[in-house]
């Protein structure tokens, strides 16, 4: 039997922005005797379903945003004779949704890594089960990714991972309840490996693509010193040295290896931190931003963070110890109203941000504002195209709404104007231009031109734009811009490099 495993989407572009690492995860997990495990990424291009036979096996991996997609494979698949088996963090949310809309003969909860070889022995054997629970493995069973597999000059960044969890409780993130609260973090050496296979093979850039990558603040260590509670405070000793470590490793490798990663605005507070990560070669990070208002954060369980110019102070302290900021932002929250849209636009450009993003507030399940709202809309019966509203995911992609949360003063329309309309004035070419000073040569200004459009085209146009006609319109654009940015990336392979001590 051949094993196929399939990243959906309804989108693709021809190249990749960051590698899917769940799929050479997986690959990695397949074990030697089933043969080599045929990945298909529909980023690049779509399944060709014709690949698949009576007898193989084919895994999906699907989140809410792809869930029809892959629902759509399932079926294909099982229709030519496959067994097909789902995971990820929607699978593992809804356990009998594949069954019913996606020709799912089985489905894995939890982190795939170890019990990948178990479900597929029971499909060589005929004994395979329709739940398998995985649970949250502890770190040092992660497996390292299978790069060997990647298909050559598709992608502009790879992804390692090196902490799972993540301790905040944000109401419009499921991955704390998904993944737990606790951090569960790579050993150093084996995190440094997986780089170093990768720098190998000529990937400079490469995403450190964990939900937070400071997930102990200084704060943290205050309070748990405050409770007397040695054993805790040692734990979270541990964990912060663990990173500084890491940190003092990545610091070792050729200097033109560029790191991105995901991290909390509190890590602004923390200058040893940033010092590190800069000496690390982390030129950036996600900074959840998510509103600039006070009442704004306290409506997503977030007011761990700071509003208005002690906001715009806290992200330039990022600029200060070289860091560039993709900040992201969430409108529809219930105490936004219409000066919300100019007011954020504003500190963006005030707290010289490199990159943004804009997104109305959409309850993904899993998260505190899903469970709210997914009650009131059942309630009241809202319906699209015949599916309730609460299983949006499951509506045709030209159907969906653009906005779901309903607004206590502003309409639906008006939400997505104003998102829209922040995203035009941000990546204007003027604005694009007046950031692109933070880099010096006119060719690298044209490239951060480029890469700039390249972003909004794939984040923007292709998720807000009011029609299909558009969002294709905009999928079309960016698959022409994507492969000279992917070139952009490129690096030289370094086939002898070792790993630093």
């Amino acid at each position: 039997m051949t094993v196929h495993l399939v990243n959906p989407s309804h989108v693709s572009f021809g190249a990749g922005v960051i590698t899917p690492r769940w799929l050479y995860v997986l690959a990695s997990a397949t074990p030697e005797s089933y043969g080599t495990p045929n990945l298909v990424d529909e980023t690049l291009e779509l399944i060709e379903i014709d690949t698949v036979k009576p007898g193989d096996v084919v895994g999906i991996g699907i989140h809410s945003g792809n869930a029809l997609r892959g629902y759509e494979v399932g079926k294909m698949a099982r229709a030519r004779g496959a067994l097909v088996v789902f995971g990820g963090i929607h699978a593992t949310l809804y356990p009998d949704e594949p069954g019913s809309h996606g020709g799912a003969h089985a489905v894995v909860r939890g982190d795939g890594d170890v019990i990948w070889a178990t479900v597929l022995a029971d499909c060589a054997k005929g004994e395979l089960k329709p739940v398998y629970e995985a649970g949250r493995l502890d770190a040092e069973h992660f497996l390292p990714a299978r790069w060997s597999l990647l298909p050559r000059n598709r992608y502009m960044w790879a992804s390692v991972q090196t902490v799972r969890g993540c301790p905040k409780h944000c109401s419009f993130c499921s991955v704390w309840k998904t993944d737990g609260q606790r951090p569960r973090q790579r050993h150093t050496d084996a995190v440094v490996e997986e780089i170093v296979d990768l720098r190998r093979r000529g990937f400079r850039y490469i995403a450190l693509a964990d939900d937070n990558f400071y997930p102990v603040t200084l704060s943290d260590l205050a309070a748990a010193a405050r409770r007397a509670d040695p054993a805790r405070l040692r734990e979270l000793e541990a964990l912060r040295a663990e990173r500084f470590t890491l940190l003092e490793r990545l610091a070792r490798l050729p200097k033109d290896t560029i790191f991105f990663t995901q991290i909390t605005l509190e890590a602004a507070e923390d200058p040893e931190f940033l010092e590190a990560m800069r000496k690390a070669h982390i030129i950036g990070a996600l900074v959840g931003v998510e509103s600039v208002t006070a009442e704004g954060l306290k409506d997503i369980y977030k007011d761990f963070n700071l509003a208005g110019p002690a906001l715009v102070d806290r992200l330039r302290e990022f600029r200060r110890h070289g860091l560039h900021v993709l900040g992201s932002f969430i409108f529809g929250l219930p105490s936004d109203g219409p000066g919300t849209f100019e007011a954020t636009a504003q500190l963006a450009e005030q707290a010289d941000l490199t990159f943004a993003q804009f997104v109305p507030l959409t309850p993904f399940p899993g998260t505190i504002d899903f469970e709210a709202w997914a009650s009131k809309v059942d309630a009241e019966g809202q319906l699209v195209d015949g599916m309730p509203m609460s299983r949006h995911w499951l509506i045709p992609q030209d159907k969906r709404p653009r906005v779901y949360v309903a607004h206590p003063t502003m309409s639906a329309e008006q939400v997505r104007e104003g998102t829209q309309a922040v995203w035009d004035r941000f990546y204007s070419l003027p604005q694009i231009w007046r950031r692109a000073h933070c880099v010096q040569s006119l060719k690298s200004r044209l490239a951060f031109v480029l890469i700039s459009k390249l972003y909004r085209q794939m984040y923007a146009n292709t998720g807000i734009a009011t029609d299909s006609a558009r969002a294709n319109r905009a999928a079309r654009w960016a698959r022409w811009m994507a492969k000279p940015c992917r070139r952009l990336f490129a690096g030289t392979p370094m086939p002898d490099l070792q790993v630093p001590a």
